[in-house]
């Protein structure tokens, strides 16, 4: 079977998608298959997604990277969650934390018992309940501690961070090229398919060299020059779902103390983001180019910035939906070159690690069976259609109308199966994961209570808890919890205790 295998891997792009591929790959593959990646020093990357959620640690755990060595090389921080502002009603302020909120009792999760409580007037707000959305305001943070009972939310703290992305892909390039993946620097200028099946034999580059290879993945970008110029798989447009369709992005210096959280702030048109750095912060705005054009856009970005600017903002602009194919023949589309989806709840480089892990399961051979094919395609639709609800999902439980954009919002048609996921939530706080959806109960429950969509009532077995009973349980979380923050450092102190980088 052995001349099935793979010989080798050819990966069209760098960036944060083509060095993830290729450290997978070659942590996977070794030796075994020979592993080359192309890119092109004069061809830039978007590199604005500096946000992440909590699966990268485990992207990096499995390459064996040292925690501390790749804080320090990107200049990262870490992030407890994502606050909004501004998004259910002007003035409105949550945090959808990682992480569980309270804990489940008696085969229900805690924010039912919490809701007949809330109801009552007798609870808190449910973001105090969870120690990532009661630490993140506080500017508190620490990793799970080893030294406390696993009953303690204190051994149990979900975490992402917040780095520069072009960092993170060199600090990757060294990973991958000590394991024996060879970079080539060069444009592509071509593509050639087999006759046979229409395959990717090999690609021209600028300066005459053709390479070929067995398996391709197109880490290209937006351009998705293997996917869709040379094999013309096509595109499924999402922007009647996602307006957005523009992003300007600008970086400023450090102002005071990096927040445990990324910040997301709806404005006129869309919304802006921060995401502080050791030694800068990320900025950038996402709008609806029908609803507000660049100058306007520059304009409200740069009045909103809390440092000075960096650099000129620079406008990107993209569609939001995804290939109608993600793998193609002997084509792997990775990253950008899969599709876009705005990133409102740091999905982009998930949805590389996604993909990537992805492909490494269901490696083909040389014959490239449809069958796993096709099962990849599935996956992946069934992963973008998930996340793509999730993120209508801010759009359209809002009470926002005071501008073109937000009355525009209100009118969106939701996709059928979100459609029943707030109409459930709204009966009685209901929500069921289908299947290994990304985001899970505690990202629905926080979003739908952040941005009003209030449930009428809550699960009828809770009426069966003695009200004393109840109100211990939701006191005794939310104590628990205040004591918990009480005892983590802050964030500013973790970072220069563990993980501070040299200056750039």
């Amino acid at each position: 079977m052995t001349e099935k295998l793979l010989r080798s891997i050819v990966i069209i792009g760098g960036g944060t998608a083509g060095w993830m591929s290729a450290a997978a790959l070659a942590k996977t593959l070794g030796t075994a298959c020979e592993i080359r990646l192309i890119e092109s020093d004069d061809i830039g990357t978007v590199g604005v997604g500096e946000a992440t959620v909590p699966h990268l640690k485990a992207f990096n755990d499995a390459l064996g990277i040292n925690e501390v060595d790749f804080v320090k090389a990107v200049q990262g921080t870490f992030k407890l969650g994502i606050q909004f502002v501004d998004w259910g009603r002007l003035g409105d302020k949550y945090i959808h934390g990682f992480g569980n909120i309270g804990h489940d009792y008696s085969f229900l999760p805690f924010h039912q018992y919490w809701l007949k409580m809330f109801l009552a007037g007798k609870a808190e707000d449910i973001g105090g309940y969870s120690i990532h959305t009661a630490a993140a305001p506080l500017g508190k943070f620490m990793a799970s501690a080893t030294d406390v009972p696993q009953s303690s939310p204190l051994s149990h703290i979900a975490y992402a961070y917040h780095f520069d992305a072009g960092r993170y892909a060199r600090f990757l390039r060294a990973f991958a090229e000590a394991r024996g993946v060879r970079r080539t620097e060069g444009e592509v200028v071509d593509v050639a398919l087999r006759g046979e099946d229409g395959f990717i034999e090999s690609v021209l580059l600028k300066n005459g060299e053709r390479i070929a290879g067995d398996l391709f993945v197109d880490c290209s970008g937006f351009r998705g020059l293997l996917i869709e110029q040379a094999l013309r798989t096509g595109y499924e447009d999402w922007t009647h779902w996602l307006p957005c369709d523009r992003a300007m992005a600008v970086p400023t210096e450090k102002v005071g103390p990096p927040t445990p959280y990324t910040r997301s702030t709806a404005r006129q048109a869309g919304w802006q983001w921060r995401i502080p750095l050791q030694h800068r912060t990320g900025n950038g705005l996402v709008y609806s180019s029908a609803f507000l054009g660049d100058d306007e856009a520059r304009a409200t970005l740069l009045a909103n910035l809390d440092g000075k600017p960096l650099a000129e903002p620079r406008v990107l602009r993209f569609t939001t939906g995804t290939r109608r194919k993600f793998w193609n023949k002997n084509c792997v589309a990775i990253g950008l070159a899969s599709g876009f989806m705005e990133p409102l709840e740091s999905t982009s480089i998930y949805l590389i690690q996604s993909g990537v892990g992805r492909l490494i399961n269901l490696l083909p051979d040389r014959t490239f069976s449809p069958v796993v094919i096709d099962r990849y395609n599935r996956q992946a639709a069934f992963e973008f259609e998930r996340i793509r609800d999730f993120l209508i999902l801010h759009y359209v439980a809002t009470e926002r109308r005071d501008t073109p954009f937000w009355r525009h919002c209100a009118q969106i048609e939701v996709p059928p199966q979100l459609a029943e996921n707030i109409r459930l939530f709204k009966d009685s706080g209901r929500f069921f994961r289908d299947a290994d959806e990304m985001f899970a109960i505690t990202s629905w429950v926080q979003v739908m209570l952040g941005q009003h969509c209030a449930p009428q009532g809550y699960h009828p077995a809770v009426d069966l808890i003695p009200e004393k009973e109840l109100a211990e349980l939701v006191t005794g979380v939310r104590a628990v919890i205040r004591n918990c923050v009480d005892a983590m450092p802050t964030h500013e102190q973790y970072i220069a205790r563990h993980f501070a980088a040299p200056p750039p």
